[in-house]
């Protein structure tokens, strides 16, 4: 099979879209099937990478977006059209369309090669924390464009499908996302790394691992800030450290960690905090619970599949958020289950590999290829029409 992958985000730049891909061509090649892949340039100040795995990587350019400028966009031009011709592919595979995979998804009709699209960023809750909430509605009719366009969508999670169904968009199916319980483990605790975040050795080590952007809620967890019993640890980087370093002084902030580094410091925690509501999934709790460390999410998108109350964490409101954290850090930490809880953490996904995920990812394929085998002509429809400011924005360009 041929699988041609069209990405909103990869490498060098690393997040929740970056990895999962990484881990479908992964798959890909232990399979036997030729890939490429498509994706926004590097940053100035970074190397690109050529190629991963021997799949040749097509980068457009980019732009930086205010306020989200740690994260570059890639601009629709029409060497993805003609990448995408050149290579032949027999399937499409978008993940997290929406700029780039815009374009991908015109392509993929133009050419007439069934595609799959994989939501993976909720863009219009994100724009309510940045100030854009009036434009939901624009960005739900883009969405649902982008993703009707598509044979095939694949949402993480349970609350990820209602909301695409609700919006109107069609053919939605589960598929969620493994865990490397090998690379994340709680062999990997360190005391080393423990006694220098907690000089005293009397805290309880609470953390948070993820982009620091303004859609994470990280500031939510100000409510343990000063208290002499826990030790807050913040895990990565991004627009927002200056602004948490000055609300949160006497947490650490150890910056952006990968690789075995990331699995330790997992690992050292004894509580992992996710105070955003925007998440599709959440994979940063499924990496903390594979290092068996309970956690704490919102009632709200990916966490409510992954945190079962009482068993390996819990769920609090969004609306009520820092106020509850306190009381249920202290129910979580207690020692009488504390143990059981981090065993639990552990179990809980000790069957969510990225193989089973990726077998089940090449079924999707094989599903849609054979639909479109059957009734190749009708099964990609009219072809919708671009709303004139997503054609402005593309720059006129038919897709």
């Amino acid at each position: 099979m041929r699988v041609a992958i069209v990405a909103e985000s990869f490498l060098p730049n690393v997040n929740g879209v970056t990895n999962s891909v990484l881990r479908v061509l992964e798959h890909l090649h232990r399979e036997g099937h030729e890939a490429m892949v498509i994706a926004p340039g590097a940053r100035d100040f970074e190397e690109e990478i050529p190629s991963y795995l021997g799949f040749e990587i097509v980068r457009v350019p980019t732009i930086k977006v205010p306020l989200v400028n740690s994260l570059p966009v890639g601009v629709p031009t029409a060497s993805v059209t003609l990448a995408l011709r050149s290579f032949q592919p027999d399937i499409i595979h978008l993940a997290s369309p929406f700029v780039l995979g815009g374009a991908g998804a015109f392509a993929a009709r133009q050419l007439r090669i069934p595609a799959v699209a994989l939501y993976q960023t909720d863009v219009a809750g994100f724009s309510t924390r940045y100030h854009l909430a009036g434009l939901s509605l624009a960005i739900w009719e883009w969405t649902r464009t982008i993703h009707n366009m598509c044979q095939l969508t694949l949402a993480p999670s349970s609350p990820a499908i209602a909301k695409l169904e609700k919006h109107g968009i069609n053919n939605v199916r589960h598929w969620g996302r493994g865990v490397d319980t090998e690379r994340f483990t709680p062999a990997k605790r360190n005391p080393g790394l423990r006694r220098r975040w907690d000089p005293s050795g009397r805290k309880s080590i609470v953390g948070f691992v993820g982009r620091l952007a303004a859609e994470k809620g990280v500031e939510r967890l100000v409510s343990l800030s000063g208290r002499p019993d826990i030790q807050l640890v913040i895990i990565g980087d991004g627009p927002e450290r200056t602004y948490l370093e000055e609300l949160l002084p006497d947490a650490v902030f150890t910056g952006a960690l990968g690789g075995d580094k990331l699995a330790e410091a997992y690992a050292t925690l004894d509580l992992f905090v996710h105070a955003g509501e925007f998440e599709t999934f959440c994979q940063a709790i499924q990496e903390a619970q594979a290092s068996g460390v309970p956690t704490i999410g919102p009632d709200a998108g990916g966490p409510v599949d992954l945190v079962t109350e009482g068993y390996n964490g819990l769920l609090l409101d969004v609306a009520t958020f820092s106020q509850d954290l306190p009381a249920a850090a202290d129910y979580l930490l207690a020692p009488e289950r504390h143990r059981e809880l981090r065993r639990n953490a552990r179990d809980g996904v000790a069957d969510k590999t990225w193989e089973a995920l990726g077998e089940q990812l090449l079924g999707y394929y094989e599903n849609v290829l054979e639909q479109t085998r059957r009734v190749p002509l009708t099964f990609f429809g009219p072809r919708p029409e671009l709303p004139l400011w997503a054609a402005r924005a593309l720059g006129g360009r038919s897709y």
